[in-house]
């Protein structure tokens, strides 16, 4: 894919002020548009302005864009990252980390809109950003763009909640007018009890309002990370508890893992495998609090030495008489 230097279709330099991308833009939209100009590509030519302009005149998109064009400066073919479609990421401190997005990405109505443009900020039109009409009006107040991004958690942080300071990094811009790339630091408290796929909103914490109105808040969407023992069903958490056969045969007091530390279950006489025991409210936290369920699984002892093969053989010919597949015949 072919990279396009949107500053050079503007006629400006990479330091120019938003008012100066604006000036520019206005000017070459005049002179290009195709109802008044003579130019035999007028049509392409005021396409190609329109569309620096919308990635140029948005912060976080030129932020976005500055970046790539960074890149490829330096001699990195340009290949737009899997799933990038804004300038900005998250990352946590601590497992996982997240990756966000803006929430809109182009402005403009029916806009046509490069593949190159549109591998950066998706495919941009006024309906992707309910504040974009807003934003364009010129108004000396703008709400700021919600941000959105996805956080990785543990199952046992989502259990038991989690204290987690992240790094945002964001687009800003300096006194002079100027994007870059700032990191900044948030400390998030996650409630105990969040759902894998639930939103959670922090207010204020989004793209800066303009003239004084209020800042974007920002949504993190909970993603909870396999674990080794506990498998996540819901608000239910299961994990598989392995019991000797005679634990299974006579009945037992084990000691099993849960979310909250070790407890002491009984486990019935006579229970076979994939039988469910449940610790009621043991699972995640909430109104209705999930269940914590163990699933029992049959573990065989060794049978390498000549005293274990005795102590099966013993077994079989005190149960000479069961026929362990004669549910299949059935």
């Amino acid at each position: 894919m072919e990279f396009k230097d949107y500053y050079a279709v503007l006629g400006v330099e990479r330091t120019a002020t938003r008012d100066e991308i604006k000036r520019a833009y206005r000017k070459l939209a005049r002179k290009f548009h195709p109802d008044v100009s003579s130019e035999p590509d007028a049509e392409a030519r005021f396409k190609a302005v329109a569309e620096a302009h919308e990635a140029l005149i948005d912060v976080e998109r030129r932020a976005a864009y500055d970046e790539i064009a960074r890149q490829h400066a330096n001699g990195q073919p340009f290949e737009p990252p899997p799933g990038w479609d804004s300038g900005f990421e998250y990352s946590g401190a601590g497992p996982g980390g997240m990756r966000g997005r803006r929430s809109g990405a182009g402005s403009g109505d029916d806009a046509d809109f490069s593949q190159f443009f549109e591998s950066l900020f998706g495919r941009g039109g006024a309906g992707d950003d309910p504040d974009g009409p807003r934003r364009r009006a010129g108004s000396a107040r703008a709400h700021g763009r919600d941000h959105h991004a996805k956080v990785a958690l543990d199952l046992l942080d989502a259990c038991r909640g989690a204290l987690r300071t992240i790094s945002l990094r964001m687009p800003m811009t300096d006194a002079e007018g100027q994007v870059t790339m700032q990191t900044r630091q948030l400390e998030v408290a996650v409630p105990k009890g969040v759902r894998h796929g639930q939103h959670l909103r922090l207010a204020g914490q989004g793209a800066p309002g303009q003239g004084g109105a209020p800042a974007g808040d920002l949504f993190l969407e909970i993603e909870i990370l396999p674990h080794p023992v506990f498998r996540l069903d819901g608000a239910d958490i299961q994990f598989e508890l392995p019991l000797a056969p005679w634990e299974a045969a006579l009945g037992a007091t084990v000691t099993v893992p849960t979310p909250d530390g070790s407890v002491q279950l009984g486990v019935p006489p006579g229970s076979g495998q994939g039988r469910r025991l449940r610790l009621k409210g043991k699972g995640l936290a909430g109104k209705v609090p999930g269940d914590l369920y163990a699933v029992l699984t049959i573990a065989l002892p060794p049978s390498a030495s000549e005293a274990e093969q005795a102590a099966y053989r013993a077994f079989a010919q005190a149960f000479a008489g069961y026929d362990a597949r004669a549910a299949l015949e059935a």
